[in-house]
């Protein structure tokens, strides 16, 4: 059965009439392959996946890449009916922001003005305000995001916590490329050679997450010593925290995030650990 595509709340509505519990992935479209596996992870929560696709404004500061953002709609729809998808919302500007984009918003609060916020101050209030959006026209049971881009994950979780928002979020581990690298949208800005340098991200990772048994002040160790001499790799920030992006414990489950720019492109990626006690 070919997967509906609703442009409107009525049509969303209609599309989702009696169709029972609903598990929602929320994208930005210019679908891969670590999407796929989203979609297809959403297939083991509900009746019926529901996949989002929309670039949202609010998520971009000026002068980043909302203009320029991939937008392969086409080859979107081919990829969902594939994954056993079956709704895409995908609205426009005006069906998402019907009194426009300088209305209410979500607050993420203190943990969404550190790491990623502290880079990008008015970033995850875009994210938050448009996934609070889509929870309440689609009214969905689970929602899947992928565990590459961590920090929104927790704060999604959270938000849907605090708000009383009704329904799970669900995590998927990040998927990678031959070489390591976690798979994103921006990747297709990458020069071969650059894809190549960008492997440094993983490898860091992986160096600190060896040292886990060691300690916390290993760990950033082992992974700067990779990082930090990396060529064509200009570093942002590596972080360790836990698994709520707090002061990291011995013997709890923490997680390594680092943010870095590959030529035009800054990637994200992030590995989970548990430190010795």
């Amino acid at each position: 059965m070919s997967v509906v595509i609703a442009r409107t709340r009525p049509e969303l509505s209609a599309a989702l009439e009696g169709k029972g519990t609903v598990s929602l992935v929320p994208t930005m479209g210019a679908l891969h392959d670590g999407h796929l596996k989203l979609l297809e992870h959403a297939t083991g929560f509900g009746d019926i996946v529901v996949a989002s696709i929309f670039v949202n404004p609010t998520q971009f500061a000026p002068g980043e890449d909302f203009a320029e953002y991939p937008r392969t709609f086409d080859s979107d729809i081919e990829r969902c009916e594939k994954a056993g998808v079956a709704v895409v919302f995908a609205p426009e500007l005006g069906e998402m922001y019907p009194g426009g984009m300088g209305g209410i918003a979500v607050d993420p609060g203190p943990l969404g003005s550190v790491l990623e916020g502290a880079s990008r101050p008015a970033h995850f209030r875009g994210v938050l305000t448009v996934v609070s959006k889509l929870f309440g026209l689609v009214r969905p049971d689970f929602a899947v995001f992928g565990e590459k881009d961590y920090q929104q994950l927790v704060l999604i979780a959270e938000m849907s916590r605090d708000l009383c928002m009704g329904l799970e979020v669900v995590g998927c581990p990040s998927v990678r490329e031959a070489g390591g690298l976690a798979m994103s949208s921006r990747n297709r800005y990458l020069t071969a050679e650059q894809r190549e340098q960008a492997t440094a991200l993983s490898r860091a990772l992986r160096a600190g997450v060896e040292q886990a048994s060691v300690g916390a002040d290993a760990v950033l160790k082992a992974a700067h010593a990779v990082i930090d001499d990396a060529p064509g790799v200009k570093l942002d920030y590596l972080e360790l925290t836990d698994a709520e992006l707090g002061e990291p414990k011995p013997g709890e489950e923490a997680r390594l995030l680092i943010a870095a720019r590959v030529g035009k492109p800054r990637l994200l990626d992030n590995a989970g650990l548990t430190l010795g006690s």
